[in-house]
C-alpha cells in the first residue's frame, strides 16, 4: 500500500508504462528522497479477484469468537450453533440451522428448514424463504432466495432476487439487482453483469453480461 503526497506526479514521466516500485521509488532514492515504511502485522490480502475477497471475509468471520444477539431474535424451534453474529430483528424459522461462523444482519429473515453452514455472511434486510441452504456464501443487502434453493461458495450483490429450485454452485459472481427465475442452474466460476434477467430453466454455463455495464472504448 502506497501513502503519497500529490507532488509524487511531478517525478512521473509522460511514458507509457511506469511502475512505482521498479522506476519510481529507486530513482528518488538515488535522488535522496527520504521514503519511510511501516509494518503493518496481521493478514494482508489484495481482493482484486472473488477468490481473494472471500478470503478476506472467512478472515472476518474467524474473528468471531462467540454468540453475539443485538436487539431482538425471534426463533421458533430453530438451532444456533456458534460463533454467530446476529444484527437487529431477525427471523429463525422452523428447523433452522446457523452454524458458525456466521454473521446476520438486522431486518432479515430466514424461513423453515434453512441451512446456513460455516463462513457465510448475510446482510441487512435479506429474505430466505423455506428450505434453502448457504454455505461459505456472501450474500449482500435485500437478497432474497426463494424455496428450495441451494448457494454454495457465492458472492451475491445487493437486491439481487433467486427463484424457486435454483442452483448456484461455487466460486460464482453474481452482480447487483439480477434476477434468476425458478430452477436455474449456474455453474462454477461464473459471472452474472449488473441487472441480468436469467429465465426460467436456464442452465447458465458462461459470464452473462449487460451490455448497459460495458466500459470497452474504441477510437481516439
Amino acid at each position: 500500500m502506497y501513502i503519497c503526497s500529490p507532488a509524487i506526479f511531478d517525478h512521473i514521466p509522460p511514458a507509457t508504462k511506469y511502475d512505482f516500485a521498479r522506476d519510481l521509488f529507486p530513482r528518488m532514492m538515488e535522488e535522496e528522497f527520504v521514503l519511510k515504511g511501516w509494518l503493518a502485522r496481521g493478514n494482508w490480502t489484495d481482493v482484486g479477484s472473488p477468490h481473494s475477497l472471500r478470503q478476506a471475509e472467512r478472515w472476518k468471520l474467524q474473528e468471531i469468537a462467540f454468540t453475539d444477539i443485538i436487539g431482538n431474535l425471534s426463533m421458533h424451534g430453530a438451532q444456533i450453533q456458534g460463533p454467530v453474529q446476529l444484527g437487529d430483528s431477525i427471523t429463525l424459522g422452523k428447523n433452522t440451522r446457523v452454524i458458525g461462523p456466521v454473521a446476520i444482519g438486522p431486518g432479515t429473515t430466514i424461513g423453515d428448514n434453512v441451512l446456513i453452514g460455516p463462513y457465510t455472511s448475510i446482510g441487512e434486510k435479506c429474505i430466505l424463504r423455506n428450505n434453502v441452504k448457504v454455505f461459505s456464501s456472501s450474500l449482500y443487502n435485500r437478497v432474497i432466495v426463494g424455496t428450495n434453493s441451494t448457494i454454495s461458495g457465492c458472492i451475491m450483490d445487493n437486491d439481487t432476487h433467486i427463484g424457486e429450485h435454483c442452483s448456484i454452485e461455487n466460486d460464482t459472481v453474481i452482480g447487483p439487482r439480477v434476477v434468476l427465475r425458478d430452477r436455474v442452474v449456474v455453474h462454477s466460476k461464473t459471472r452474472l453483469w449488473p441487472e441480468v434477467v436469467v429465465p426460467d430453466g436456464t442452465v447458465v454455463k458462461e459470464h452473462v453480461l449487460n451490455e448497459k455495464y460495458d466500459l470497452r472504448y474504441e477510437g481516439s
